[in-house]
């Protein structure tokens, strides 16, 4: 049994993870085998701090130890979920836990700049540590449905996907939620990706990004109005189109986290881990720029990880 840690707890993953691994006060179809949740630490948060109490207190009631710094996890556990609202700050614990060996999940964003980004993977892997981040969206059924229908549907020219965008100012733009949005349409069509363009109101803001193969992908989040998780996949045979149903992906998720801690290999590669990361960071641009198409190019710097 892989016994796993959290960072931080200002946001209802811990406490919704926890109830899956550790199976409790859940129905037995969203047990996920293989790891239990057995210690957390508090920390801070510049998010959401009047969460972290009430969190803490569920955790200490399902019998999971608090202890106070990161560090005080490391000989506790056998892999670490940072779980931190706010993308900025996961490169710190990130880095820290990589260099002890120990499997990394980071809950989304993973984090909100190419360069923080492209720093844990390459840590990861000059460590040989395993490291995954996802939105539990691209987990999603329908999304796998899709998958594995491709032969029925034949490769995918395109995908449109949708869902909410709230804002915050510590995770600009698409980071803070429309990173599941994002998710899933990387996850539809795959890396390649290099340039995004964004059409940014109030209410709602569209992001077409241009495959190098020349396939056109675009989020639409939304901030002012009713909103689904939601997608259309355009194949050369059939065009799939689908609004996510919520009560199964965190548990297809945490099977996928549970998967990489106990195989040691993560199902996403750097690259996969990068690209959403930027075509973020490029739409942000893009809607502060008027529109301007930016290219992924202009986000590279020095790394291991090409695109």
């Amino acid at each position: 049994m892989v016994r796993v840690g959290f960072v931080d707890c200002d946001t209802s993953h811990v406490v919704e993870f926890t109830r899956r691994l550790n199976h409790l006060g859940i129905d037995r179809d969203q047990w996920v085998d293989g790891a239990e949740v057995v210690a957390a630490v508090p920390g801070e948060s510049l998010i959401s701090p009047d969460v972290i109490p009430r969190q803490v207190q569920q955790l200490r009631d399902y019998g999971i130890a608090i202890v106070d710094r990161p560090s005080d996890l490391v000989g506790k556990i056998d892999a670490v979920i940072i779980s931190s609202q706010d993308g900025s700050v996961h490169l710190k614990p990130s880095l820290e836990f990589i260099e002890a060996g120990l499997p990394t999940f980071v809950d989304k964003p993973f984090t909100t700049s190419v360069r923080d980004a492209r720093t844990i993977v390459d840590a990861a892997a000059k460590r040989g540590v395993p490291l995954l981040s996802a939105s539990a969206l691209r987990y999603a059924l329908e999304i796998r449905d899709v998958q594995n229908r491709s032969a029925e549907i034949g490769p995918l020219r395109g995908a449109d996907t949708y869902g909410p965008a709230s804002l915050h100012p510590r995770n600009p733009g698409l980071f803070h939620y429309g990173i599941h949005a994002v998710e899933m349409l990387f996850t539809l069509l795959g890396p390649g990706c290099e340039s995004v363009r964004s059409i940014w109101a109030d209410g709602a803001e569209i992001s077409v990004g241009r495959w190098s193969d020349g396939r056109l992908g675009s989020v639409r989040g939304t901030r002012d109005s009713a909103y689904a998780f939601g997608f259309a996949a355009f194949g050369v045979k059939k065009v799939v189109s689908a609004v996510v149903d919520g009560r199964y992906y965190y548990r297809e998720l945490l099977r996928a986290v549970v998967s990489m801690f106990e195989s040691g290999k993560s199902p996403l590669s750097g690259v996969e881990l990068v690209e959403p990361v930027a075509f973020q960071q490029a739409a942000l641009l893009s809607s502060r720029r008027n529109g301007e198409v930016v290219e992924f190019a202009e986000l590279k710097g020095p790394t291991t990880v090409t695109f």
